[in-house]
């Protein structure tokens, strides 16, 4: 057995019979997800097994409405009012769109959510004190939306046109976080807006024929959720344009580079939120999380393939390099 594998199973022994302290005996807790990644994705196995090292356990004494996964935005409506029909204990809720249609829907069941500013997106009054029934993890999306930009500027030069991805289902601005710093570097930034995953490749395809030499995909559930990050990672490279992501995992799946906070990391700390939620706690009295951990990951394999070669002073920088 691996160190670090045998310190987690000692620190869930140890932790089990404080969290079964904490919880009402012999209760089942009903709990739901709006989430549009599969139940059986990576994050989604992350987070129960978070809920399960606190002593929530499916099947046991949790139960976990079974829709709500991998969901398309036009039955969001239908899933939310089943979700309140049943009334659980609390609602778990990924991307703006998903949680804006919960929190219309009902102002007494408390809701975990992600999504990229939380406070400006007006999902909660402030981080200390979110009031309401909604708290969460807020990803930090817009300031990260720059930081991919200034780090993709770097990565593919000498390209001066960069296409910008983004979601047209969110509130803010399309080019939020990137406009200024590309027009201070003397790069075009050209915003093209999707809602749907069929329009995605189209998106792609045209950015390739306006000339654009790579492609910047802000922050959205769109992109990075299951199974559309395939779709974007896999396009990006069948076009052969280097494209930047928001979650490490993605370019560990064989996209170009990505920065940003773990996937399953945030999905972790959604857990130990609903956790606390399921034990007792009001919404309104936790913060509001931010990721505090972020990596820069380059596929120079991805890279190879596309016939684009990342400049080494990036290189150098970088938390994570897969050959």
């Amino acid at each position: 057995m691996k160190r670090r594998e045998f310190i987690t199973g000692l620190a869930g022994a140890s932790l089990a019979p404080i969290a079964a302290r904490a919880q009402q005996a012999g209760r089942i807790y009903k709990f739901a997800c709006l989430i549009p990644s599969g139940r059986q994705t990576p994050p989604i196995v992350a987070f129960f097994d978070e809920l399960r090292l606190a002593g929530f356990i499916e099947r046991q004494n949790l139960e976990v409405l079974p829709y709500g996964f991998a969901f398309r935005n036009e039955q969001i409506p239908e899933l939310v009012a089943a979700m309140v029909k049943a009334s659980p204990d609390v609602i778990y809720s990924g991307g703006l769109f998903a949680t804006r249609a919960v929190q219309a829907a009902t102002k007494a069941i408390p809701i975990v959510a992600i999504a990229p500013d939380l406070v400006a997106d007006k999902l909660v009054a402030s981080l200390a004190r979110p009031g309401g029934n909604t708290t969460g993890i807020s990803l930090l999306s817009h300031q990260l939306d720059g930081k991919r930009l200034e780090i993709l500027i770097e990565a593919a030069a000498p390209s001066r046109r960069i296409a910008i991805l983004a979601d047209a289902n969110t509130s803010a601005p399309a080019s939020s976080g990137t406009a200024g710093f590309s027009g201070a570097r003397g790069v075009e930034s050209p915003v093209y807006s999707v809602s749907k995953p069929e329009d995605l490749a189209p998106a792609m395809d045209k950015a390739k024929s306006d000339g654009a030499g790579a492609i910047n995909l802000l922050s959205s559930p769109l992109f990075g959720g299951y199974p559309n990050r395939r779709i974007v990672i896999e396009h990006a490279a069948a076009i052969r344009l280097p494209a930047i992501y928001e979650w490490p995992e993605m370019a560990e799946e064989g996209g170009f580079a990505a920065y940003g906070p773990r996937f399953s990391g945030i999905f972790r700390q959604a857990g130990r939120t609903v956790a606390k939620i399921l034990r007792g706690t009001k919404p309104a009295d936790i913060p509001v999380e931010q990721p505090t951990n972020f990596e820069l990951v380059l596929n120079l394999s991805a890279a190879k393939a596309i016939g684009h070669e990342i400049p080494a002073s990036l290189v150098l920088r970088a938390d994570k390099v897969i050959e």
